[in-house]
Parts: C-alpha cells; structure tokens; sequence
C-alpha cells in the first residue's frame, strides 16, 4: 500500500512539473515584458487587481472546488455527484456575489476595473471547478495539458494586448480572464464535463456536507490572504504604488518555489486521500516525505536568495533594479510558507478544515499588526519582513498541534539548523548582498546547505524509483 503510494507521488509529481513547472516558468520569463510594457506603478495596480479577484475567488465560490477534489478523489465515492452538486454550490454563491459586487465600488481605486473584476472572478471559479474534478478523478495528464494550454494562451494574449494593442492595465488582467474562459471550454468538451452534471443526482444532503468541509476553508483562505497580499496595499498606501511595484515584481521571483509547493501539494493530496490506510501506514507516509520536502524547500530558498541580484538582472527592467533587495527575505517566508501548506494538507486529509481556519487567523491577525509597526519605518522591506515572521509562526503553532492528527516525525533539528542557514542567509543578502563580502558569504552558508539537505534529497529519489520498480515487479 504504501509502496503504491510512493509510485503514485512520484507519478502525479512528474506529470504535475511537465504540464505547471514548464507553465509557470514562462510566466516568470515573461516578467521582462511586463516590466518593460508596464511602470512600476501601473504594474503595481495589475497586482493589486488580481490580487483583489484572487480573495473574492472563494469567497465568491464558497470553496467548492476544494470540496470537490477532496469527494470526487476519495475511493469508492459518486464522482459525478460531488461534481454535480458542487457546480449548484458554485452557481449559488457566484449569484450572492453578482448582487453584493457594487460594494466593490465604494473603493475608488477599484471602481474603473469593476467590470474586469466580476469577470475574472466568475471566468477562475469555473475554470478551477472544472479543472480540480479533472485531476480529482485520476486524469493527470489532462489537468497537466490544460494547465499548458492555459499559460500559453495567457501569454499569447498578453503580447496580443500589451504590445499590439497597448491597453496596459486593461488588457494584462483581460488576457487571464479569456485564458481561463477557452481553457473551461476545452475541459468541458475534452473530459466530456456535460455528462458528469447530472441534474438527478443533485442532493441537499451532500450540499451540506460538502458545504460543511468547504466553510472553513474559506475565511482560512481570506486570512492566508491578508497574510500574503495585504502587505501590497498598505505599501501602496503608506509609501507609494512605484514601491509596490517593485515590491510585487520581487514576490515573482521567490514564487518559483511556491509553483513547486503547488506542483507537489497537488500530487500529494491526491496520493494521499485517493486510498484509505491505517494511521501507523499514513504516519509513515507522512514522515518520509516530509523528511525530504524539507531539503527540497530550505535547499531552493537558499539558492532563490542568494542569486537575488542575477535573477532580478535577467528578468527585470532596467527601472526594477533595485527590487533585488526584498528577493532574499521574501525567498525565507516562502519557504514557511510551503511548510505551511504541507500541515494545511495534513489537515485536508484528515477533514479537520477547522485547523486551518484558526491557523491561518493567528498568521493574518499578527501580519497586520507587524505591517502597520514595520511598513511605516522601513517600506516594503519591512513588509517582506513581518510576512516571514507570520509563516514562521503559524507554521511552529501547526507543527506542534499537527501530533493530535497524524503524529509524524517532524525532524526538529534539521528544521532548526535549516531555519538558521536561510535566515543568515537573507540578512546577509540584503544588508551586505551588494558586496563581495556579503555574497561571498551567503554563498558559502548556501554550500553546506546543499551538503546538508543534498543527501536527503538523493534518497528520496532513490526511495521512488524503487517503489515503481517494486511494482512493476
């Protein structure tokens, strides 16, 4: 058993990273064309608008797409109905949002792009519906494909918009809308999403329970948030939107490793709730992985900090320069927050949403605060600051609470001395990365990193390929 689920990671992993890595690497080397199509602040107003679309999302969705990968992947359960009830679901919240939407306009600096809005929102909860019961029902290489299809027609719009047409603000944030809009209309003639809604199988009882599971993932998204967005619209407010702009076009580069957590996190949910298990069989699942999760993390936040200044070089406008400078601390909070989305999984597994919810408010509760003492003394370098001291905290209250669930081994030396590299790192980076001596020295904590989490990661490959030998076998 769970041997097979070994296989079963590594499978969904490595058709995951063709279809979603590949995808979101051209949406990072697109970031020269951006910057150079957009100025700081009009990229700042960008980001913030859909950063705004992506907190009403599922508010606006109830969630339900969680719901329905976590039903639909489960062994044994009605697919089609999970699928079926959680379109109604969908449906009903998208039309309590369309009635609510003109509060949007009491925020002026939204009201010109309120249109833009309610169509991005609507166009991404019907995209994601579609696309999790895809993957949830074992059609990896289907959900890969449209991922694909989806980044390419993103970008073609783009250049269409950005370049042919100049529309700026306008045409960068409709290109996602019509991406996700065609890339709905492949899934649902491609995986034939007509014939998984069936109208007979629409139940009250499990609109409930799937409403019950959903809720609280919903404020526990809203606070994630607060904890990883807000901080874009107090530095616009209290410093300037050129500030954000640069602020925002750093968070691009560290959000290579959040591809990579979303990559996995999708392989490992769905390894993980598709078979039941003993807790003996998924304590032992859960605590190998994690073992080399942690390399993987600490390893590519090491190496995302330290070559802050060639990355920021390579893919930013010559006016963007100096944004390099938040990139190494803002390279440490993703990290956690990875870490954070493993425990998130753990708690999606066992259906105990609830976790999150409160997890989640503690981080977005005590990011406010830091961002209001820190943002007005130090900018946005203060903002990348107090986000890496919430992820890191939220992730110790989920470390400590996750033993009442699936006690697995959590490794507390290597996260402590992992923890110290990368923190050394990102101080010495940005107070003194502009200086040989700083690089010099952030370069040489970043090799015994490297030494140190290397070997665990070697071993992890190695555990997989044994397991699919083993079955093939």
């Amino acid at each position: 058993m769970v041997k097979n689920k070994y296989t079963r990671l590594f499978s969904n992993t490595a058709i995951f990273t063709v279809g979603k890595f590949i995808s979101k690497l051209i949406v990072i080397f697109m970031l020269p064309f951006y910057t150079a199509c957009l100025s700081s602040a009009e990229y700042s107003t960008a980001d913030l608008i859909t950063n705004l679309c992506n907190l009403i999302i599922p508010l606006a969705g109830l969630g339900v797409s969680e719901g329905i990968f976590r039903g639909a992947a489960e062994k044994g359960e009605d697919k089609e109905a999970f699928f079926t009830n959680g379109i109604i679901i969908m449906l009903i919240g998208s039309a309590i949002f369309l009635a609510l939407s003109p509060l949007i306009t009491l925020f002026d600096y939204f009201t010109p792009y309120i249109l833009l809005i309610i169509t991005y929102v609507l166009a991404s909860n019907i995209h994601s519906v579609c696309s999790q019961y895809v993957c949830a029902i074992g059609r990896t290489k289907l959900f890969a494909g449209q991922g694909i299809l989806n980044t390419a027609l993103t970008v073609i719009l783009n250049i269409i918009f950005l370049a042919g047409f100049d529309m700026g603000i306008e045409g960068y944030v409709l290109s996602i809308i019509l991406a996700d809009t065609l890339t709905t209309v492949f899934l649902f003639f491609v995986a034939k999403l007509y014939r998984a809604f069936i109208p007979k199988k629409i139940s009250g009882a499990l609109m409930r329970e799937m409403i019950k599971f959903c809720l609280p993932l919903v404020p526990a998204t809203v606070f994630w948030w607060i904890t990883s967005v807000s901080d874009r619209y107090m530095v616009s407010y209290i410093c300037s939107d050129a500030e954000n702009g640069l602020y925002a076009a750093a968070y691009k580069i560290p959000t290579l490793l959040t591809y990579v957590v979303t990559i996995f996190n999708d392989a490992w949910k769905l390894s993980a709730v598709s078979e039941g298990e003993s807790l003996e069989e998924k304590t032992g699942f859960y605590s190998k992985t994690f073992k080399y999760y942690i390399a993987i993390m600490f390893m590519g936040g090491g190496i995302l900090a330290v070559s802050a200044q060639l990355s920021s070089g390579i893919l930013f406008a010559s006016s963007y320069e100096t944004a390099w400078i938040f990139i190494p601390i803002l390279s440490a909070a993703t990290v956690f927050t990875a870490l954070n989305t493993f425990m998130g999984s753990a708690y999606f597994t066992v259906k105990r949403t609830g976790m999150s919810l409160w997890t989640a408010l503690v981080g977005a509760v005590l990011n406010i605060i830091l961002n209001v003492i820190m943002i007005p003394r130090w900018g946005a370098m203060g903002a990348s600051v107090a986000t890496f001291i919430s992820y890191f905290v939220v992730f110790v209250i989920r470390a400590v609470t996750m033993k009442s669930f699936i006690p697995f081994k959590l490794y507390p030396v290597k996260l402590v001395l992992n923890t110290a590299m990368i923190v050394a790192i990102s101080v010495i980076m940005s107070l003194w990365g502009a200086r040989w001596q700083g690089l010099a020295a952030s370069i040489a904590i970043l090799c015994v990193s490297l030494v140190y989490n290397g070997k665990d990661i070697i071993l992890g490959f190695r555990d997989a390929l044994v397991a699919i030998k083993s079955k093939r076998e």
